[in-house]
């Protein structure tokens, strides 16, 4: 019988049982059945017909040049080693521009779209028929983590709700033996602002991304028991967690903490079997192997993500998010460009051309691209111009004009939206923001915008706050 000295809290117990906690939940659901399970949150039909039923979403911080990958700009040719003017003063996030700078490399039509893509992307290139491009992408901020914040939640302040959250709160699970949300993070680094990337915010905290490791052989730290810990100190641990959960609950009907908790734990239970199976690449033929590079010595860490993007999307993960890219500092890991856009897009472009090409052709060979949408984006562009006069090499930062694009499922394929002006600075025609870009991504999964609220502080917030149209051009 436990003293008074010898009880300890709820909350130390988890501090000290940080490992083997599926088995808590697998414990806990044998013992009550399905029962115990607590209920996933109301989720309404879809507003509208669905065309998708799942995304993936490659995301390349760091700020990926548009006059350089896949906006082609002969005019730059022509003004190349000119100061740019007629535009009023020109806005930039260091305040120093250079002079105009024509493309670092060499642009051809592609497809039967007859498509610009640069030689950056030899592999995309060829997948030109299946996307549809906007070219007049707008954000609020020139600051790397405020702008990646908006990419992904609809805000550019941390604490709100990702994409993928919302998805996973508005469309509930495909799959219960999996994660309805999984981030797959660059196997050299996590991204600046890192998992408030992926955050649930005020949604309830189920909903939040489930980041692998990628660079390691684990993918899900703690998930399997320590072969240290004996059965037997195994099942006593689980009994008293069990007993501590049932008292805490009852005396805590209110908390939703434990909810999410044990929610959690159940999860982790089944993950312990779905997860080895959805990494395990030994299905895989040699041909799928060499289609992604998973072998390639300096691709394999990043194209191993895509084939695993794959894999989870076939198994019934509502989202996917692959991140091109790590944090800011030096040496670049990511798109951030500003002392030699050559040598930065090169060493980068390199992770995300065959991969991400592999992954449009495995899913369309697969019928997958059929129902899944396939999203990629940065924060936001480069200046057509370098980032110093004379000898610069970079590009500053640039939100007022920049390119996305997206694939699959119900999308207007081999067609492009919007324009920039002729050398890349700013919109010519039909800008769109990240709210009009969300709103479409929601639009090809079935969900109104304006209809997925969650209330919180007195407000029925949502992804696209009260902005946001449908760019129904974009849509097939």
């Amino acid at each position: 019988m436990m003293t008074k000295q010898d009880t300890i809290t709820r909350r130390l117990f988890f501090d000290n049982a940080a490992t083997g906690l599926g088995g808590a939940a697998l414990a806990w659901m044998l013992q009550n059945g399905d029962t115990a399970r607590a209920e996933q949150p109301a989720t309404t039909p879809p507003h509208l017909p669905a065309k998708a039923r799942r995304v993936i979403h490659i995301f390349s911080p760091g700020g990926v040049s548009q006059v350089d990958t896949f906006d082609h700009k002969p005019e730059l040719e022509k003004l190349d080693g000119k100061p740019l003017t007629g535009k009023g003063t020109l806005d930039t996030f260091f305040g120093r521009p250079g002079n105009l700078r024509k493309s670092y490399y060499k642009f051809a039509q592609h497809g039967e779209c007859a498509r610009w893509v640069s030689e950056l992307f030899p592999h995309l290139s060829r997948c030109v028929d299946d996307m549809a491009f906007v070219h007049s992408m707008v954000t609020k901020s020139s600051s790397h983590t405020p702008a990646c914040f908006q990419m992904n939640t609809g805000f550019t302040m941390n604490g709100f709700p990702s994409l993928g959250a919302w998805l996973s709160y508005g469309l509930g699970s495909d799959n219960e033996e999996l994660p309805t949300f999984v981030v797959l993070p660059d196997p050299r680094g996590l991204p600046n602002g890192a998992s408030n990337n992926w955050s649930q915010g005020f949604l309830p905290a189920q909903h939040q991304g489930v980041a692998f490791r990628t660079s390691g052989d684990s993918p899900i730290s703690n998930l399997a028991t320590p072969s240290s810990v004996s059965p037997e100190s195994r099942s006593a641990g689980l009994a008293t967690l069990l007993e501590i959960n049932r008292q805490f609950a009852e005396s805590n009907p209110e908390y939703d903490a434990l909810v999410a908790r044990v929610r959690s734990y159940e999860l982790a239970a089944r993950m312990q079997s779905s997860i080895p199976q959805a990494v395990d690449f030994a299905d895989e033929t040699e041909q799928t192997r060499q289609l992604y590079g998973v072998d390639d010595p300096v691709i394999g860490a990043s194209a191993r993500n895509y084939l695993l993007a794959r894999r989870l999307v076939e198994r019934g993960v509502r989202f996917v998010q692959i991140y091109n890219g790590g944090a800011l500092g030096s040496p670049r890991i990511n798109w951030d460009a500003h002392e030699d856009l050559r040598r930065n897009h090169d060493n980068q472009g390199i992770h995300l051309d065959q991969p991400c090409a592999a992954l449009l052709k495995d899913l369309k060979r697969s019928g997958l691209l059929e129902d899944t949408l396939v999203v990629w984006s940065s924060e936001f562009g480069r200046t057509p111009f370098t980032e110093v006069k004379g000898s610069g090499l970079g590009r500053d930062h640039h939100p007022h004009v920049f390119t996305t694009w997206m694939a699959g499922a119900g999308v207007n394929a081999g067609t492009s939206y919007g324009e920039s002006d002729e050398v890349g600075y700013q919109v010519a025609a039909n800008p769109v923001t990240v709210y009009d870009f969300h709103a479409t991504i929601l639009q090809l999964l079935g969900i109104d915008h304006e209809a997925l609220t969650f209330y919180h502080n007195g407000i029925n917030r949502r992804l696209t706050d009260v902005h946001g149209h449908v760019v129904t051009e974009l849509l097939a």
